[in-house]
């Protein structure tokens, strides 16, 4: 396959070499090399041209045949907000996989439906936002402090599992093809970024260099060196008193000149307009502009770049100057094969073929299979008996699909939450399954408006509400079609109810008849835009291009009476899907749910957080909660109520967490036998934890992250210094280390010896360990190595990962495990030294976890 590849590029370069007067312009030649295609389109723009060409959604140069570009997307655990597309867990979740190999795969498959939606963009002659092929992820910052919202976006606290997975992440999505890139991957957010969120566009940072170099640049290193990263998104905050992309230091002299990166240079969204208006380090936008140019930024997702025309005649840079980022953009642009023919580029053929998959179906059961962490098991409850006959299924997480997802998200065909995965699991078992409990304070959870609410009229005859069916996005003329929808909950992924057209409108209108009084949550989801009007009065309004929330309004309601409704939706140009949500927020759900688990043999608990929550800059009135981040690292209190009210009855009780950032579950840890961690685990969660919790799949993630008992345990959250802070800097007792996870079975670690006690500079040793299985059913252990340090008192940190392997083990079977140690893993960063390692002795720790116990030790010199 791969002979026959060269073959035909090789062909198909022959015959545009022979027959190159057929292009206008030199750049359009595929047979020249990309920096004499670069320079010859450069040379032909004006200044004005050139700057457009800076921006994000970079428009058309029709003289030079140049389309348009929007180089914003995002694929963080999937191809997201751009329609039908694999939802993987969501990042925290991949890395407490700790599984390099499936990290690769993934990466391949979610560039498989990215390059397959961007084909049939083109195909619609779409060029839109989510439709290029320039993604901004993966999100390497380190995940310093459990309260920050996008913790959930990283992958954790460590430097080094957050490297080895985006080095791998890195690779799938880039491709392995020695002449064009399958996509353009990004790390973000460059550098020493990790909130507080609301604080995120004027916040400065400043920390010592130990920090700097040991924690918050080695991933960009290695997705630098080991990955060669296309590209690199430079952070909102303030370094060392200069807005990250606007900083020389940062930009040219630590990612250009001493790693070699290659790539362009983003700026995170408006980042550059808050040089001037938040950061107060420029005096207006084209000085803002000219100094992140000139400091190594190339493209601005923004619009504060457009006055780089009034900074080239003001004098503040010139316009030969532009030509370095211009080179690098149109570089990566040529790369990707947009100005070659789709028979040169061996991914132009890719179509809805590669989307929802088969193949990828499973690629993301076996991750959400991988990310499950089972952190507590008391007497071996788990995993439950399948005779059991009646199962309560409670909390506010155990049907809601938005939880599946996190943020950065697309929408899959078949999303299974954890009570859908119950009941496909058991289909003839008595589930009772009652939500309980609001996820917190006014964050509640919805359901789909039944039919028998929803009447055409106010006889009340025909369930459902009037459709019309519009062939234009604005309600114009008359409706192609109407119909009657029964209820409305309709996800047309990038197609339409049309069968000519995308662009489309509908109007729902009808009547609304509750069977209960009281109080209630009323309102919609959907992408792009809708409406809904109430009683003659806007109720909710909504319109985004950036992905679905849920918006609503708490309204009276009486029991029977008739409430008109109308809710207008217009349809998506990449994706689709409207649903009309309610919910009785005045129910006695909390005595429903401890009667549900009355009747049950077991009851299983599915709490935790929600991205309504905890996420990017959001807009969050609830007590424990700011902006995204949380004040507190507790299960919120409506959760926490009712759990302890559950456990007072006696049942045996199971608690799986659905959240992407560490909870202070001291209370359940106490007192709930079994504990199951499962994130935000993307569209096979509910499958992955139904098999797990019946002992069809045999847990083996570990933590990426420690769980603290309190936020009294570590420093103020706007205190970037990592004293007490992460596994390798924290010198108290947590509630669960880093690396932690338990199996149905147990291993044990034999005969851990190296090969030669010593070695020296360019020698490596090899550190071999027997790990056995000794208990009865199959399993996989993550083996972990670390290197003792010399401990905070020192300036140095306690232990620090620097190897790992997950590995599957039968019942019964010993197998081998084999790491090299070599100088480069003992060297640490000493002050006005960098990176070095001291002859003497080094403690190499392995085992199964990074706390002391968990670890065996050998000795190895540095002569």
């Amino acid at each position: 396959m791969i002979k026959k590849f060269f073959i035909t590029t090789i062909i198909a370069i022959s015959f545009y070499t022979e027959t190159s007067a057929q292009f206008k312009f030199p750049f359009q030649n595929p047979n020249l090399t990309i920096n004499e295609r670069v320079s010859d389109l450069i040379s032909r723009m004006t200044l004005e041209e050139k700057v457009s060409q800076m921006i994000y959604n970079a428009p058309a140069i029709e003289r030079l045949e140049i389309p348009e570009y929007n180089w914003w997307n995002e694929c963080l655990h999937g191809v997201a907000r751009n329609g039908l597309a694999t939802v993987f867990p969501q990042a925290i979740g991949l890395a407490a996989m700790w599984d390099i190999d499936l990290m690769y795969r993934i990466g391949v498959a979610i560039s498989d439906e990215a390059r397959a939606k961007h084909n049939i963009a083109l195909s619609q002659g779409k060029r839109g936002i989510y439709q290029g092929l320039t993604f901004w992820s993966p999100n390497i910052n380190i995940f310093r402090d459990p309260r920050w919202g996008r913790g959930m976006e990283t992958y954790g606290e460590d430097p080094y599992l957050t490297g080895q997975l985006a080095i791998q992440f890195i690779k799938g999505l880039q491709g392995n093809d020695p002449r064009y890139l399958k996509l353009v991957a990004t790390a973000k957010h460059f550098a020493v970024h990790s909130g507080p969120e609301p604080e995120r566009h004027s916040f400065e940072v400043s920390v010592s260099d130990y920090d700097l170099w040991e924690t918050y640049l080695p991933a960009f290193k290695m997705s630098v060196i080991d990955a060669k990263v296309e590209a690199i998104m430079c952070a909102y905050n303030s370094l060392y008193g200069n807005a990250c992309c606007s900083n020389d230091p940062l930009l040219n002299i630590i990612l250009r000149k001493e790693w070699g990166f290659k790539g362009h240079v983003v700026s995170d969204c408006w980042a550059i307009a808050d040089i001037w208006q938040h950061h107060k380090q420029a005096k207006d936008a084209a000085e803002a502009s000219a100094k992140a140019v000139k400091a190594g930024t190339d493209l601005n997702c923004g619009v504060s770049f457009k006055h780089l025309v009034k900074a080239v005649n003001d004098g503040l840079i010139r316009e030969e100057e532009l030509s370095i980022p211009l080179q690098r953009l149109f570089e990566d642009r040529i790369k990707l094969g947009m100005f070659d023919p789709p028979e040169m580029v061996p991914y132009s053929s890719y179509n809805r073929k590669q989307l929802d998959t088969q193949e990828n179906k499973k690629l993301a059961l076996e991750a959400a299979y991988k990310s499950l962490v089972l952190l507590k098991n008391e007497n071996n409850i788990l995993p439950l008996k399948k005779d059991i006959n009646t199962l309560a299924v409670i909390g506010p997480n155990a049907n809601d699909e938005e939880v599946l997802y996190g943020n950065y998200n697309g929408y899959p065909s078949d999303p299974v939450t954890p009570l859908e995965g119950l009941k496909r699991k058991f289909p003839d078992k008595n589930i009772i399954y009652e939500p309980g409990c609001s996820i917190a304070e006014n964050i509640y959870s919805f359901n789909f408006i039944p039919s028998n609410c929803l009447f055409t009229d106010n006889d009340k005859i025909q369930n459902g509400l009037i459709g019309e069916y519009f062939d234009n996005l604005d309600f114009n003329g008359e409706p192609l079609f109407s119909r009657v929808d029964k209820e409305i909950h309709f996800n047309w992924g990038d197609g339409s109810p049309l069968e000519n057209s995308n662009q489309f409108s509908v109007r729902w209108s009808g009547y609304l008849v509750p069977e209960k009084s009281g109080k209630y949550a009323l309102g919609a989801s959907g992408l792009d835009g809708f409406q809904i009007t109430f009683e003659d009065s806007i109720l909710v309004k909504f319109e985004t291009t950036h992905g679905a929330h849920k918006v609503y309004k708490l309204i009276e309601l009486n029991a029977g009476q008739l409430y008109n409704i109308k809710l207008e939706f217009k349809g998506s140009n990449r994706y689709s899907f409207i649903q009309l949500l309610w919910t009785n927020v005045d129910e006695n759900i909390e005595e429903r749910a401890l009667e549900a688990v009355r009747k049950s043999d077991v009851a299983i608990l599915f709490m935790g957080l929600s991205p309504r929550l905890e996420g990017e800059e959001m807009d969050v009135k609830v007590d424990g909660f700011r902006g995204g981040d949380r004040l507190n690292i507790d299960l919120p209190k409506s959760q926490e109520n009712l759990l302890k009210k559950i456990y007072e009855i006696g049942k045996p009780v199971i608690l799986v967490l659905l959240n992407g950032s560490a909870l202070s579950i001291n209370w359940a840890d106490q007192n709930i036998p079994a504990i199951l961690e499962s994130w935000y685990g993307g569209q096979a969660a509910g499958t992955a934890i139904a098999d797990a919790l019946f002992g069809d799949y045999n847990p083996g993630g570990r933590l990426p992250i420690t769980f603290y008992k309190s936020v009294d345990q570590i420093p103020p959250f706007i205190d970037y210094s990592m004293k007490e802070r992460t596994y390798r800097y924290f010198t108290q007792e947590p509630l669960y280390p880093f690396g932690y996870g338990l199996s149905y079975t147990s291993f044990q670690y034999l005969n851990p010896s190296l090969n030669q006690s010593s070695i020296s500079d360019g020698e490596s040793a090899i550190l071999s360990v027997d790990v056995k299985n000794i208990g009865k059913v199959d399993g996989e252990e993550v083996i972990q190595l670390y290197i003792r340090g010399r401990g905070v008192d020192n300036n140095s940190a306690i232990k620090t990962l620097k190897g790992f392997q997950r590995v599957h083990i039968k019942a019964g079977e010993a197998k081998n495990i084999k790491f090299e140690i070599n100088k480069a893993m003992l060297e640490e960063f000493k002050e006005g030294k960098g990176f070095a390692a001291d002859p003497g002795v080094y403690q190499i720790m392995i085992g199964s976890s990074s706390r002391d116990e968990d670890l065996n030790i050998v000795d190895v010199v540095l002569n």
